[in-house]
């Protein structure tokens, strides 16, 4: 079951004997892993319910002794084992054979990179048991910041200002939990996060160091883009990671482009682009598509696809004058 589905169903479902939480974001395993045990403890005392152990040097014997005892003040113990697929891998019987027949004293909660479905353990377990805790695409993901603000924050996001936060933070959920709680907090009594207050408050990613490079760009500002680029390698960023934030907003100018060229107004093709609709990322898109001009537009594609296959081992030069050259290409007046 995903994550973000078996958080709504959890205060009406059956609990399980067992849970597995499989997957690498940890945001939601922290959440789906505090709704088992507020479910399963209640008004218990969680001091004395909760076992915390990681997977690396943990025996089975251990896990299912802590299992069958009650604890004292709390209907029900829950084991919370960690990062524990060598836990898995090294009791793959013993577990298979606990599975079969699980205490009913306490609730297991087994933190997982992976949890393949052909596996007898799999199996053995019902959907509920079984949570996929991965980050979903960043189309639902902007859907997510919004309700989330709203349940976890108090607050009103809406849908522009959370894709340029998602532009701003990426797409860690726990990342973007922190930042939405420091933008709640920065607005004070305001109902509403807006897209100038995230453009103001959220921390300076490497995605928005990327926009300082192209609103330098579209400022005719070239020597102010390449200090920004020498600065990112100056921090240690990887090529390839410039790359992809580049390549993000580079994306867009191209879809805008070619909305254009067939007679669409800049408004409806900045919609299409999914260009975010505040002013001053609409002020920004403008300035940059002004100034590449749809003859660059139009050739932008192709050069990213160059560009990405010479920093996987396409090109003799050295990564960081790839990105010089892309930049030159991208700076230099119209013809």
């Amino acid at each position: 079951m995903d994550a973000l589905a078996f958080l709504d169903k959890i205060p009406q479902a059956v609990r399980q004997p067992i849970y597995v939480l499989a997957g690498d974001e940890d945001f939601l395993k922290r959440a789906c892993r505090d709704a088992v045990v507020a479910k399963v403890v209640g008004d218990g005392d969680p001091e004395f319910a909760i076992s915390n152990y990681t997977g690396d040097k943990l025996d089975l014997s251990t896990v299912r002794n802590e299992l069958e005892t009650l604890p004292m003040f709390a209907p029900c113990r829950v084991v919370i084992v960690d990062q524990a697929d060598p836990f898995v891998t090294a009791n793959r019987e013993g577990l298979e054979r606990y599975f079969a027949k699980p205490s009913s004293a306490g609730v297991l909660i087994l933190d997982v990179k992976t949890f393949p479905e052909t596996t007898k353990l799999a199996k053995a377990l019902t959907g509920d048991a079984k949570i996929a805790c991965k980050s979903p695409p960043a189309a639902k993901l902007a859907d997510w910041c919004c309700s989330w603000a709203k349940a976890g924050h108090r607050k009103k996001l809406g849908r522009d200002a959370a894709m340029l936060l998602l532009e701003l933070v990426g797409t860690s959920m726990g990342q973007l939990d922190q930042e939405l709680e420091k933008l709640a907090v920065a607005i004070g009594a305001k109902p509403e996060i807006s897209g100038e207050d995230v453009h103001k408050l959220v921390g300076r990613s490497r995605a928005a160091n990327v926009f300082q490079i192209l609103d330098a760009i579209g400022d005719g500002k070239p020597q102010a883009a390449f200090v920004i680029l020498h600065q990112l390698f100056a921090e240690g960023e990887d090529p390839l990671a410039i790359l992809g934030a580049l390549t993000s907003n580079l994306r867009k100018l191209a879809t805008v482009g070619r909305h254009a060229a067939l007679g669409q107004s800049l408004g409806p093709a900045m919609d299409a682009a999914g260009v975010a609709n505040w002013p001053q990322a609409r002020q920004s898109a403008e300035r940059q598509i002004k100034h590449l001009g749809l003859r660059r537009l139009k050739e932008l594609p192709e050069w990213l696809i160059e560009i990405n296959l010479g920093l996987k081992g396409g090109s003799p030069l050295p990564p960081r004058m790839q990105l010089e050259r892309l930049l030159v290409k991208l700076a230099r007046p119209r013809a």
